[in-house]
């Protein structure tokens, strides 16, 4: 798809414009949910490469800020870092043979999942999705 900026502007494919990096890392911290020193940890592993700018400031893109959003929920999912730098890479080595990437989680990830979601980690009380539902099951019986 190609789209045209303007009076007689340059024409840009969306892909293109979705690549263009906009975003200073405060933008980012806002929109992805992570801090500053996680984004730039993320970037030192590889994970993500933002432009930059003359001045050396990091500027990311559309494809950063979903990909930092993915990553994110990768980990909240229990996958460790090493976990999900192998998933994006099979995921991008799928997409490439134009293949979808579903990935099942295993045991262990999914039994992490729900000991952070009873326990409240990183939550409110209130925000959980499992405590109202399975609280009534731990409830001593008179």
């Amino acid at each position: 798809m190609t789209l045209t900026a303007g009076h007689g502007g340059v024409a840009m494919d969306l892909k293109d414009r979705m690549r263009q990096p906009l975003f200073s890392i405060g933008v980012v911290q806002q929109l992805t949910g992570l801090t500053a020193r996680q984004i730039r940890y993320y970037e030192q592993q590889g994970l993500v490469s933002p432009g930059r700018t003359e001045g050396n400031r990091r500027l990311f893109s559309f494809v950063d800020v979903e990909r930092l959003v993915h990553i994110r929920s990768l980990l909240d999912e229990g996958m460790t870092l090493s976990d999900v730098r192998n998933f994006l890479a099979a995921e991008a080595k799928q997409k490439r043979r134009g293949q979808s990437v579903r990935e099942e989680a295993t045991d262990q990830q999914v039994y992490r999942w729900v000991e952070r979601e009873l326990l409240g980690e990183g939550k409110g009380p209130s925000q959980s999705v499992l405590q109202g539902d399975l609280s009534r099951f731990y409830r001593r019986r008179p």
